[in-house]
């Protein structure tokens, strides 16, 4: 996926899948065996970006970055 494409428009189907046979059916992210929650948990528990993409480098800026703007975009419209 483009770095670029990331910007706006992204879905969750775009970024996360779930199988069963992939971490038990965890929330994933597309392509890769990393659950949704390590980036928000270790958000969370006080490491940066960077340190979080130097652990798990398969998730990538881009798509880490999207994830966030997901978020955030959904409890606004929760909110609003």
């Amino acid at each position: 996926m483009a770095e670029q494409s990331m910007e706006t428009g992204v879905t969750e189907e775009d970024l996360f899948e779930e199988n069963r046979d992939v971490m038990s059916g965890a929330l994933v992210f597309k392509g890769t065996r990393i659950p949704v929650d390590v980036l928000f948990e270790s958000l969370l528990g006080g490491s940066t970006l960077d340190e979080i993409l130097d652990d798990f480098p398969s998730i990538g800026r881009g798509r880490a970055e999207a994830a966030v703007r997901l978020a955030v975009r959904s409890l606004r419209l929760k909110a609003a």
